[in-house]
């Protein structure tokens, strides 16, 4: 395998396993630390009710490799009470050391940029130095001023061939975009897509159905 150079589109990997189940895909992301851009942390749809030893062991080695550590927080397009969010975002610093969020099922609604604004400023607040917003599709231009990263897609690699970009994000990095896409078949060109579309960060997955993303991107896989 060639070395990875920086100007490669980085991985955020959500590995939606437990440590215990899959030890070795654990090992391959620690082991990988230089090629991710974070990891998400997910003990149970969110941090759980109690502390997790296994996650809180991975996501210490995660951060001492120097990789970001997401804590997963669903805030269901925006229907979830504050309080709700803002106590996994907690939890997820106290018991994981999370040192960054990722909020998913984020709204992409103008109407409401002020409730994520305040989410935004709440997860800074809980200690989160990497903010990501999980849209799955390409939202009101405004909430990039609220994250680090945007998630402007999630989905099959069928929908991911001929996914458009709206023209505002040449407005920013590619680095404040991220495509996640699972069903990935082998040897598909999932990064250079990426890449082209200015998505400075992507992750490609063979998983399929109702849990796609409890398998590694091929990026490392192929380095193993």
């Amino acid at each position: 395998m060639a070395p990875y150079e920086k100007k490669d589109v980085m991985l955020l990997v959500p590995l939606y396993e437990h440590p215990a189940d899959r030890p070795e895909d654990w090992e391959r992301l620690i082991a990988s630390a230089g090629r991710l851009h974070s990891v998400v942390l997910n003990p149970d749809s969110g941090p759980g009710d109690a502390p997790d030893e296994r996650f809180a062991a991975v996501a210490g080695r995660l951060r001492e490799a120097g990789v970001p550590v997401l804590g997963y927080t669903d805030t269901d397009y925006g229907r979830r009470p504050h309080a709700a969010v803002v106590q996994d975002l907690l939890r997820h610093r106290d018991w994981y050391g999370a040192d960054g969020a990722f909020l998913d099922q984020a709204s992409s609604d103008p109407g409401l940029l002020a409730h994520y604004g305040r989410l935004a400023v709440a997860a800074r607040a809980a200690g989160a130095r990497t903010l990501v917003l999980n849209h799955g599709v390409h939202p009101h231009p405004g909430y990039a001023e609220l994250a680090d990263l945007l998630v402007t897609f999630e989905g099959p690699w069928d929908a991911y061939r001929d996914a458009a970009v709206p023209p505002w994000t040449a407005d920013h990095p590619a680095q404040r975009f991220c495509h996640l896409v699972y069903a990935v078949p082998p040897g598909a060109p999932a990064a250079d897509l990426a890449r082209q579309r200015r998505a400075g960060v992507h992750c490609a997955v063979p998983g399929t159905g109702a849990h796609p993303w409890g398998t590694l991107p091929y990026a490392l896989e192929a380095a193993g």
